[in-house]
C-alpha cells in the first residue's frame, strides 16, 4: 500500500548488502479479499534497542523534504530510556508472532524467552513519563482514542490539536465541545491544503458544531500538513501516527506516544503556536452559521457516511495479514500484538 513504487531494481543492492526486509500483507486481490483498508501505518524506528523515533513522517522523498511542493509539515519524537526496551521488544514480537496454533507448553515458553537480543542494562531513567500505546484490529482497538479522551477530560485551560485528517468519532467530538463550553482554550490545526479535497470537505462538516461550541480551528496553508501531535495544559503531548479519522480510529495499525513533561510540552506549544500565528488561517465564526438546505443535506450524508465506513468495512471478509521477505516468501501470518507498554520514565 505505501510502497507501491518500490521496485526489486531498488531492493536487490540492499538485501545484497545484508539488509532484510519484511513487506506486511503486499499481495492486493481485489476478487479474493478486501482489506486493502486495513493497513500498516505505523512509523517506528529503532536504534541499537536504545533509542527510539516514533512518529508520523514516512521514510520518502515528499516526506523528508524541508523544502517543495511536495514538502510536508510532519512531526517525530526521539525517545531514550527503559521505554525503549518496549517499543524493541513490540516491534520485534509483531514481526515474529504467527496464527498457528501451538500447544500451551510451546507458547509458554515462548513468553519466558527474550524477544528480542538484550542489549546489557536498560538505559538511566530520566524525568518524562513517556506512555508507548498502539491501536490494532484485535485487543487494543480503542488504546489511543482513549488516551486523547482521558487527556480532553481532564484538561483544565488548553487544548491545541493538529492533525492532518480529523474526523473523529461523536464522543471524541462531544469531549471536545464540552471542554471548550467550560473554559478551555480549544484550538484545532487542520489541512488547508489536502491531499484530498474530500479531507478538506470531511473536515468542515464539522466546523459549525465546533465554532458553535467555542473551538477555534486553524487551517494549515503553508503546505500539506501530515502531522498527528497535540498537547493538553502544560504537561501532557502526544506524537504518534495516529490521525483522528474513521481509518486510524478503526481500521488501521498505528502508534503514538504519550508524554508527560513540560519542557517537551513547552516546547511542541512553541512550534505549534508558531504555525497558528504565521502559516494559518483562522476560521471565521461565519462558519457556525446555519448552512443552506441543499449544503446541510450534503454535509450530513457526508458526515454519516464517513462515520459509518468503518463498520462497513468490518463486515468485509475476514483475512489474516502475512508478512513476507524481499523474495516473496511468507515469513509469519500476523495476529493480535502485544500489549502496550507501561508508563516509564524516559
Amino acid at each position: 500500500w505505501g510502497s507501491p513504487d518500490l521496485t526489486a531494481a531498488f531492493l536487490d543492492p540492499l538485501v545484497e548488502a545484508g539488509v532484510a526486509f519484511r513487506f506486511f500483507d503486499p499481495t492486493h486481490r481485489l476478487l479474493r479479499r478486501f482489506t486493502a483498508l486495513r493497513r500498516l501505518h505505523r512509523k517506528l524506528v529503532v536504534v541499537d534497542g536504545e533509542v527510539a523515533y516514533v512518529g508520523g513522517i514516512n521514510y520518502s522523498a515528499d516526506h523528508l523534504g524541508d523544502f517543495g511542493p511536495e514538502a510536508k509539515q510532519d512531526y517525530a519524537v526521539e525517545v531514550a530510556g527503559p521505554v525503549v526496551a518496549h517499543i524493541h521488544r513490540f516491534a520485534c514480537t509483531v514481526a515474529r508472532r504467527t496464527h498457528e496454533r501451538t500447544p500451551w507448553r510451546e507458547r509458554w515458553q515462548r513468553r519466558r524467552q527474550p524477544v528480542c537480543e538484550e542489549k546489557g542494562a536498560l538505559p538511566e531513567q530520566g524525568q518524562a513519563e513517556v506512555l508507548f500505546v498502539t491501536r490494532d484490529n484485535g485487543r487494543h482497538p480503542t488504546d489511543i482514542e482513549r488516551e486523547y479522551r482521558l487527556a480532553i477530560r481532564s484538561a483544565r485551560s488548553r487544548i491545541v490539536i493538529a492533525n492532518a485528517y480529523f474526523f473523529p468519532g461523536y464522543r471524541l467530538i462531544r469531549d471536545l465541545k464540552q471542554a471548550a463550553k467550560r473554559g478551555v482554550d480549544v484550538r484545532l490545526i487542520l489541512q488547508g491544503q489536502p491531499d484530498m479535497a474530500i479531507v478538506k470537505f470531511a473536515a468542515r462538516t464539522l466546523y459549525p458544531h465546533l465554532l458553535g461550541a467555542g473551538v477555534s480551528i486553524y487551517e494549515y496553508c503553508r503546505r500539506p500538513l501530515h502531522g498527528k501531535v497535540a498537547l493538553v495544559d502544560d504537561a501532557w503531548s502526544t506524537v504518534g501516527s495516529s490521525n483522528l479519522d474513521p481509518l486510524s480510529l478503526s481500521l488501521n495499525l498505528e502508534a503514538n506516544v504519550v508524554i508527560r513533561d513540560r519542557g517537551f510540552n513547552a516546547s511542541l506549544a512553541q512550534n505549534l503556536d508558531g504555525l497558528m500565528r504565521e502559516h494559518c488561517k483562522r476560521m471565521d465564526p461565519e462558519h457556525a452559521r446555519r448552512p443552506s438546505a441543499w449544503r446541510s443535506m450534503l454535509s450530513m450524508l457526508s458526515f454519516h457516511a464517513m462515520r459509518l465506513f468503518p463498520r462497513l468495512a468490518g463486515m468485509l471478509p475476514r483475512h489474516r495479514p502475512r508478512i513476507v521477505d524481499a523474495s516473496g516468501e511468507a515469513v509469519h501470518p500476523l495476529v493480535d500484538e502485544p500489549a502496550q507498554a507501561p508508563r516509564k520514565a524516559a
